[in-house]
C-alpha cells in the first residue's frame, strides 16, 4: 500500500507492540502469551487499523486513534489464527510464516485465539480513554466490533462458508456469505473511526455503506488472486478455494467478472462517501487498493 501510510503504520505496529508486551499477555500461562504475540505482530497490511485511523479523521477526528484502531486488528488476528487450524481450512502457512497452530500445536493456538477475544475488548475500552469518548460512544463501538466479529458477521460467515464447501451456492449466497465472513469486520472497522468522531447519523450510514462495498470488494480479489498469483507472492498457499470445493466469484463470474464486480462496488462505495462530503484521498486509496493488490 502507499507510503502515505507510513505513519499511520509506525503508530500502529508500536501499538501491537505495545499490547503484546503487556501484563495481560505476559500475564497469561504456558505459551499462550508467546503465541498470541507471534500472531499479532504476523506481518500484514493492517488494512482494518488504518481504516479505523482514515474514517475518524475523515468524519472530523483529531485524537490520537491508533490504539483504538488496532482492536479490529487483535479481532482479525484471531479469526486467522482458528482459520488456518486443521479442522477449518487447514493451512500451513499464513504472510509467508507458518501457522500459529504449526509453531505452537493446536490446543495453545485454539486457546491463544479465545484469549484474544476478551484482549481486543481491553484495547477498546484504553483507546477509548485515550480518546476521552463518553461511555456511550464507547458501548456503541464496542457493539460494533463484536455485532462484526460474532455470529452475524465474522463467525456465522464463516459457518456458512463451511457448510457451503463442495455445494454450488449462487451469487447472491456468495456475497451473503463474504459480506459476513470478511466484510463485516472491515465494515465495523469504518464504522468504529467514524463513531469515535462523532460522525452523524446520515454521515455514519455514508460510512457503512463504504465499508460494506469495499469488504466484499476485498474477499472477491481474495477469490481472484487464490487463482491467479502464486504462493509465495501470496504468502500463503494458493488454490485453497478450489480444493475445498468452494464456490468462488471467479467460478461464479470469471476472472474478469469478478474483477468487474470487485470495481462496482469501489465506485458505489466511494460514491456513497462523496455524496456527503466524507469522501479523502485516503479513503480512495485503500478503496482502490482493494482491487490492484497483488498480495
Amino acid at each position: 500500500m502507499s507510503d502515505a501510510f507510513e505513519a499511520d503504520r509506525v503508530k500502529i505496529e508500536a501499538q501491537l507492540d505495545a499490547i503484546c508486551a503487556s501484563d495481560v499477555v505476559a500475564s497469561l500461562p504456558g505459551r499462550l502469551g508467546e503465541a498470541i504475540r507471534y500472531a499479532l505482530k504476523s506481518p500484514g497490511k493492517r488494512i482494518r487499523p488504518l481504516l479505523v485511523q482514515l474514517s475518524y479523521r475523515a468524519a472530523g477526528g483529531a485524537g490520537d486513534s491508533s490504539l483504538l484502531a488496532c482492536s479490529p486488528e487483535v479481532i482479525h488476528a484471531y479469526s486467522l489464527v482458528h482459520d488456518d487450524l486443521p479442522c477449518m481450512d487447514n493451512d500451513d502457512v499464513r504472510r509467508g510464516r507458518p501457522t500459529v497452530h504449526k509453531v505452537f500445536g493446536n490446543r495453545v493456538a485454539i486457546l491463544a485465539g479465545v484469549a484474544m477475544i476478551p484482549l481486543a475488548v481491553r484495547t477498546v475500552r484504553g483507546g477509548a480513554l485515550k480518546l476521552d469518548l463518553t461511555s456511550g460512544t464507547t458501548s456503541s463501538i464496542l457493539e460494533v466490533l463484536l455485532e462484526g466479529a460474532g455470529a452475524a458477521g465474522m463467525i456465522g460467515g464463516q459457518l456458512r462458508d463451511l457448510s457451503g464447501e463442495r455445494l454450488a451456492l449462487s451469487l447472491d449466497e456468495r456475497e451473503s456469505i463474504h459480506a459476513a465472513k470478511t466484510g463485516a469486520l472491515i465494515s465495523a472497522s469504518v464504522w468504529m473511526g467514524a463513531l469515535a468522531a462523532g460522525a452523524a447519523d446520515a454521515e455514519l450510514k455514508a460510512f457503512g455503506s463504504y465499508g460494506r462495498a469495499i469488504g466484499l470488494a476485498f474477499q472477491i480479489m481474495d477469490d481472484v488472486l487464490d487463482i491467479t498469483a502464486t504462493s509465495s507472492t501470496l504468502g500463503k498457499t494458493t488454490g485453497r478455494d478450489a480444493a475445498l470445493g468452494k464456490s468462488t466469484y471467479p467460478a461464479l463470474l470469471g476472472v474478469d467478472g469478478a474483477r468487474e464486480r470487485a470495481l462496482s462496488l469501489i465506485d458505489d462505495g466511494l460514491e456513497s462517501l462523496a455524496q456527503h462530503g466524507l469522501l479523502t484521498q485516503e479513503l480512495t486509496q485503500v478503496a482502490n487498493f482493494m482491487v490492484t493488490r497483488t498480495s
